[in-house]
C-alpha cells in the first residue's frame, strides 16, 4: 500500500481520536493541510456533505449563467443597532448579537429596561419566503490582496468577504435546528474591495481587532448596524447552497450582493496580524480562511439586476470594468 496513503490514514485516525477525547470536532478542522476543506468529510462522518454534497458553497458566479428574475424583491434588514460580541474563534472573526439590559439612573423608568430587539434583528424579503433572525457576521480575508473572498464573480476573487448568517425564525427555534432543515438558513455575501473610504460599520469592528489577536479572545461592541454593511439592498444574485464550514449542510439560501463595500489597506493589515492559535501556541496567521469554490452542478443562479438596459445607460456592476452579460437562452425565456 502506498506509504503516503498510510501516513494520511494514520494522521486522520489520530485527529479523530483526539477530537473524540476532547469532545469538540470544531477544534480540529482548518483551511489548509490534512484538516483542510479536501478532508472535512473524512474527519467526521457527520460532515460527509462537505465532500459528497452537490449543492455546496461558495461558488464562482458566472455572469453568463445568470437568470434574470424580475419578481425578486429588495432585501429587508432591520435598521436598529445592536450590541454583540466580536470573537476570534481560530477560524474567522465572528460578531454575534447578545441580549443586553440597559440600566438607567432615571427613577421614573425601569432600572433594567430591555433594549428593544437587541437580540432579534430580522432579515426578510429578497428571494426569502420566511423571516430570518440574524445570528452572526463572519469575516473571511486573504493574506494577500489577490484572494480572500469565498465567492468569486466571473473568476475574480476579492481580498475579503463579509457573510451575514440568519436562521428561519418562522419555522425553527434556533440555528442548530434550522441548519439541518429545509429553508433553514440565509447567507448574505458582501464582497470587500480595497479603497480609501472604508465602510463605517466595518471600521467600527476592526478598530477593536487588536483586542482579539488570538483564538478564544472576544470583546463586546456596542451600536453595530448590520443594515449598514449593505450599500444597496435591491441588487443581488441568489442561489441554493450550503454553509461553507463543516458540517456543510445544504440548507442555505445565498444572496450575493451586487455592490462591494470597501476596506483600507491599514485595516487589512490589522486583520492579517491575527492568529489561529492561542497566545501560548499562536500557530499560523488567521488569513486565507476561505473555502475553495465548489461546482455549480446545474443550479440556477437568479438575479434581479436588469442587464437589458438601453445602450448608454449605466450598467449595475461590481466593478466598473466588468460588463455582465446575461445568457441568451435565459433572456429568451424571460420575455
Amino acid at each position: 500500500m502506498d506509504a503516503k496513503f498510510l501516513s494520511l490514514c494514520l494522521i486522520l485516525t489520530l485527529l479523530e481520536d483526539i477530537a473524540c477525547i476532547s469532545g469538540d470536532w470544531d477544534e480540529w478542522w482548518t483551511y489548509d493541510g490534512i484538516s483542510g476543506p479536501d478532508f472535512w468529510g473524512l474527519l467526521n462522518p457527520e460532515w460527509s456533505l462537505c465532500n459528497k454534497g452537490k449543492r455546496q458553497s461558495p461558488i464562482d458566479v458566472s455572469p453568463d449563467d445568470l437568470l434574470y428574475d424580475q419578481f425578486l424583491r429588495p432585501l429587508n434588514i432591520d435598521t436598529h443597532k445592536i450590541t454583540g460580541t466580536l470573537e476570534n474563534n481560530g477560524h474567522s472573526i465572528v460578531f454575534k448579537p447578545i441580549n443586553q439590559r440597559k440600566r438607567t439612573s432615571d427613577s421614573s423608568r425601569l432600572a433594567n429596561e430591555v433594549i428593544k430587539n437587541t437580540g432579534h434583528l430580522n432579515i426578510s424579503g429578497g428571494p426569502l419566503s420566511y423571516s430570518y433572525h440574524f445570528d452572526s457576521l463572519h469575516i473571511h480575508f486573504g493574506r494577500t490582496d489577490n484572494y480572500g473572498s469565498e465567492h468569486y464573480i466571473g473568476g475574480t476573487a476579492f481580498p475579503a468577504e463579509i457573510q451575514l448568517i440568519g436562521f428561519n425564525s418562522d419555522l425553527y427555534r434556533n440555528i442548530t435546528e434550522a441548519s439541518r432543515r429545509s429553508y433553514g438558513l440565509v447567507g448574505i455575501a458582501i464582497l470587500v474591495q480595497i479603497g480609501e473610504a472604508s465602510n463605517e460599520e466595518l471600521k467600527h469592528l476592526i478598530t477593536q481587532i487588536h483586542n482579539i489577536k488570538f483564538r478564544g479572545q472576544n470583546i463586546s461592541i456596542d451600536s453595530v448596524s448590520i443594515r449598514n454593511f449593505i450599500p444597496d439592498p435591491e441588487s443581488y444574485m441568489t442561489y441554493e447552497g450550503s454553509m461553507s464550514v463543516p458540517a456543510c449542510f445544504e440548507t442555505v439560501t445565498w444572496i450575493v450582493m451586487n455592490k462591494p463595500i470597501f476596506i483600507s489597506r491599514q485595516q487589512l493589515y490589522s486583520l492579517r496580524r491575527l492568529m489561529q492559535g492561542t497566545s501560548d501556541v499562536p500557530k499560523a496567521p488567521l488569513g486565507n480562511n476561505f473555502r475553495p469554490t465548489s461546482k455549480v452542478n446545474h443550479r440556477v443562479i437568479r438575479t434581479n439586476i436588469d442587464f437589458r438596459r438601453k445602450k448608454g445607460e449605466e450598467c449595475p456592476t461590481l466593478k466598473r470594468n466588468m460588463n455582465y452579460q446575461v445568457n441568451s437562452r435565459h433572456l429568451r425565456s424571460s420575455k
